[in-house]
């Protein structure tokens, strides 16, 4: 027997082993994706929320955005507010807020997703027209 010639390499480069799996495996959600105890605690403090009655707003600063309105529309005339009045309007704000939001999350529900988008607000604005929507 003559002596052995090498085998010559083809076209076709050749694949690598796959490499070994992890020492430890990945626990817990994948990236991007919030955690199971953090969805719990959001999930909490929501029915939480949905069970009291109190202002969500603080009123100290809801105050300041009002009085700013207020002499924006007088011409400078700085208006003197009863306390009972700037809560009446503080809890009409929420309730307005509150409404709309729940409207424009079964818009992007009903998009087939779960994020809530700017589009989905204007949408709701705009289906409930000028009398409800705030024009």
């Amino acid at each position: 027997m003559g002596p052995r010639r090498p085998q010559r390499k083809s076209g076709v480069p050749q694949r690598r082993p796959a490499s070994p799996p992890p020492s430890t495996p990945r626990r817990g959600a994948p990236r991007g994706t919030p955690s199971s105890r953090r969805r719990y605690l959001v999930l909490r403090e929501i029915r939480k929320l949905q069970k009291s009655t109190h202002l969500l707003l603080r009123k100290a600063p809801f105050s300041r955005l009002v009085r700013e309105i207020c002499v924006r529309y007088t011409r400078g005339v700085d208006f003197n507010w009863q306390a009972q009045a700037l809560l009446a309007l503080q809890e009409a704000a929420e309730a307005f807020l509150v409404h709309l939001f729940e409207d424009a999350y079964l818009l992007s529900l009903h998009a087939g997703r779960v994020t809530l988008f700017p589009k989905d607000v204007q949408l709701a604005r705009r289906i409930r027209g000028i009398q409800e929507g705030l024009g």
